[in-house]
This record gives C-alpha cells, structure tokens and sequence, in this order.
C-alpha cells in the first residue's frame, strides 16, 4: 500500500505504541498518533511525550467529553440503548466519536491514511472502520492485528523491548481495560475464563456496594425531552451534571456488571463493567416515561430498542437506518418532561417516586376508592370480546 501520511488512533498503552513504530517502519512515513479525552483518568503530558519518542510526528489529543456526553451518551439513553438486556454501550458509544474526530483530523493534516489498534478478533475494528468508511471513504484503513505476525502480547513485548519503548502491562494488572465518561470495561487475561469472580482491587470507578454508605441517598432528577437537566432541582449543563451522576453512583457501589455477551463476529466474551452515572440516568428515565408516554408508543418505541442498540454495538453509528430510528426515538420524547427521585444505597437505585406536568397517569381513575369517572361495569363486554376468541378455540377442542 502506498501511503503518504498515517493518523493513528493512539492510547499510549502496548498495543498502540508498537503499532506507532511499527507503521512508521513498516511504511517509511509520517505518523500523527491521535489521542480522545473522552473522560478517561490519563496523564495526557506523558501520553503527548511518549508518542514522540516513539516516533510520531505529532501527538494530538482532543478534548471530546461535552461532544460524547451531548450527542452520544444523551441520545442513546433517549432511546433506552441496552444490548443484550445488560449492557449500556459504553464501548461501543466511544468509537464513533473517536473515529468522527480521527477522520477530521486527517484530512486536516492532510493525510491519506488511517489506522487503530484494534484486533482482529474483536468489535471494536468494526466499529472504526465502518465510521471510517461512512465518513471518509477515500482514506485508507491500516489495521495492522489483521497484516502483521505480532500475534500475542508476548512477541508484542518482546518488540516493545528491542525498542525500547515502555511497557504498561504488570503482573498487578493482568486484564486490559478501556475507559471513558461513561463506563470502563475489563476483559482478558484472568477474566477470559467466566467462572472466574472479578478481583475485588480491580475496580475503579465504584466502591463495593457492601462497603457503600449504610445511609441512603436520595436524589432528583429532572427530564426536558427525555435528557438529564438538573439535580435536586439545580441546572446543570450536561458534562458535570453527567459527572455528578458518575460520582454518586460510584460512592454507592451502583453500576458493576459481569457479563458474556456475544460479539458482532460471533464468539462469546467475557466483560466486567462499572457504570454509575448511566445506570442512574437509565433508572430515573424509564421511570419518568411510566408516566408520560403513551401505552402504545412505548411498545413501538420498545420493539425497536433491541434493533437500534445492535446498530450501535455492531457499529452502525453513522448508518441512515440509525439515524431514521434516533428520529423516531427522539420524537417520543417530546413529553418526556418532568422529575424523578431515586434512592441509591449499595448497589441499588430505586425508583422512589416521580412527577410530571404531562403525566398520563391520574389518580382519580385509578383509585380503589369510590370514583364517578369510570364505570366498572363496562368492564364485562370488554373481557367478554377478548375472551371471544379463546371461547371459540376451547369449543373447537372439545
């Protein structure tokens, strides 16, 4: 392949860091090493300094938590995004965005390339590489685990080693892990066999719910079209209200997850996750929508949740069939409006109550006390046509 210029979606860590001079060896070319802050705890000055000395031409790191939070975290929890009944698309949120900003980068810098660090294995090299091609399909794609024959962590050391470039990986660490604003995972190493129960020191962004406060924490949060805009009744712009939420789930040990799930090129994995904020924002959500959504709507809107949430998992962020099911998701939302109070207390979010100016929900009809806004004797010609049909079958069996 004749390449000119490479941008490189680079961490810092093993993988990318060899990819970072392997391309640079492999091509004989430039290469940009390009890092997203999506929230994730990291000493960017280090990251900036080892990129260089492993050879970049640059390193560029873009600061892309409001961007993830406002049009990634938001819309996706508009939509109740849950794959596999569990999982809240932590991951799978991030790598849209990452590539939206790797492709901008590109063709500002004039390259004609682009690369990752994704194996071959896994989703996340589907989910760059389909962004890639939905945004810039001139460019072509480096996904060096597919090309090259480092293929195990320890010819990738031993290459790290030859040349001399740092290795992140101990034995105090043996799993790989990914984090941003709205989640971090853990896969690999111990957790590939799934008997295995998660090291309790592992975790990071929640305390263990058993060690969580023996006080509960109430708190209120406030919905305008389905998104997040206050807690306990103060305005908050997305990003540190989203934080906020992040941190009190975690100080009550809300959000861990053990799952097997199945990934888009067919093996089963083995993940641990934390998700405080988001699971308290899915809670606080679907509770708010008991009362202002339609019986109707929200079945509809509940038949496509499973499809919509493939599509971000699978990678199909930037596909018009996501696109046309956000439209349609985010028109339900419009009288989602109103306030929600959770009790969070180890490891529980509760749903303790909620309000709106738009409910749906009115006492006065479903009151066990006498009322005059409803005739129960209706009730007899309603239950009588839908047991029609399964008179007429139980006449047929006998």
């Amino acid at each position: 392949m004749d390449v000119q210029k490479i941008v490189l979606a680079y961490s810092g860590g093993l993988d990318t860091s060899v990819i970072l001079k392997w391309l640079a060896e492999e091509y004989q070319c430039s290469v940009i090493a390009y890092s997203a802050d999506i929230g994730q705890e990291e000493d960017w000055d280090a990251v900036r300094a080892k990129g260089l000395a492993t050879g970049a031409e640059k390193v560029i790191v873009s600061d892309l938590k409001t961007e993830f939070v406002e049009n990634y975290i938001f819309p996706a929890f508009r939509s109740n995004a849950i794959y596999e009944g569990s999982y809240l698309l932590g991951t799978s949120l991030a790598r849209p965005l990452i590539a939206k900003e790797q492709v901008r980068i590109a063709l500002e810098e004039g390259a004609d390339a682009v690369s990752h660090g994704a194996t071959g294995k896994g989703n996340d090299q589907v989910r760059f590489e389909l962004a890639y091609i939905g945004l810039a399909p001139k460019l072509k794609i480096i996904a060096p685990w597919r090309l090259w024959n480092l293929n195990s962590r320890q010819k990738l050391v031993e290459f790290a080693r030859q040349h001399a470039i740092p290795i992140p990986v101990t034995k105090e660490k043996p799993y790989s892990s990914d984090e941003n604003l709205l989640h971090i995972s853990f896969e690999g190493g111990i957790l590939e066999d799934p008997w295995n129960e998660p090291d309790p020191a592992m975790f990071k962004l929640t305390v263990a719910p058993e060690q969580a406060p023996d006080k509960p924490t109430y708190l209120e949060v406030e919905f305008r079209h389905g998104d997040p805009v206050a807690l306990d009744g103060r305005r908050l712009e997305p990003l540190p209200l989203f934080q906020i939420l992040n941190k009190l789930g975690g100080a009550n040990g809300i959000g861990r997850l053990d799952l097997v799930e199945n990934r888009f090129v067919g093996m089963k994995s083995h993940g641990v996750y934390e998700t405080p904020g988001g699971t308290i924002l899915r809670e606080a959500h679907r509770a708010l929508e008991t009362i202002t959504l339609d019986r109707e709507v929200m079945r509809i809107r509940d038949s496509l949740v499973p499809r919509y949430s493939e599509l971000i998992y699978n990678g199909f962020w930037f596909s018009p069939e996501r696109e046309l099911l956000q439209t349609t998701m985010d028109a339900c939302q419009r009288t989602v409006n109103g306030t929600v109070r959770l009790k969070l207390y180890k490891g529980n979010c509760t749903v303790v109550g909620r309000k709106s100016d738009q409910s749906l929900y009115q006492e006065s009809f479903a009151t066990f006390e006498e009322d005059t806004v409803y005739d129960q004797a209706d009730a007899t010609g309603f239950i009588r046509l839908n047991g029609l049909r399964l008179r007429i079958q139980a006449l047929q069996n006998r």
